[in-house]
């Protein structure tokens, strides 16, 4: 595999975590106002880290990318820690 295939595949294999971050950042601004206390690109890159964990341990217990049950449970941590980052258990 040359250089460029592997940064390739390297990319595919984020840009869902990437796109799932950006959405849930934006529209944690969109829903909560000003009251989030993060900025927004710290948030964006605790939920971008997060979402890579959970795609690396779905590859790792599947054995291969893509899953929907991986996809799922992407969802449902970002979505979750989105939530704690906005102040979820203050409210």
């Amino acid at each position: 595999m040359s250089f460029l295939a592997l940064i390739d595949h390297l990319a595919n294999f984020a840009l869902p975590a990437l796109f799932v971050a950006v959405v849930l950042g934006l529209g944690g601004r969109l829903v909560m106002g000003k009251s989030v206390p993060l900025v927004l690109w710290k948030q964006v890159a605790i939920n971008f880290a997060a979402a890579v964990v959970v795609l690396a341990g779905g590859l790792a217990y599947f054995g291969r990318d893509g899953m929907m049950a991986t996809y799922a449970a992407l969802v449902l941590v970002c979505g979750t820690l989105q939530w704690l980052l906005g102040g979820g258990l203050r409210r």
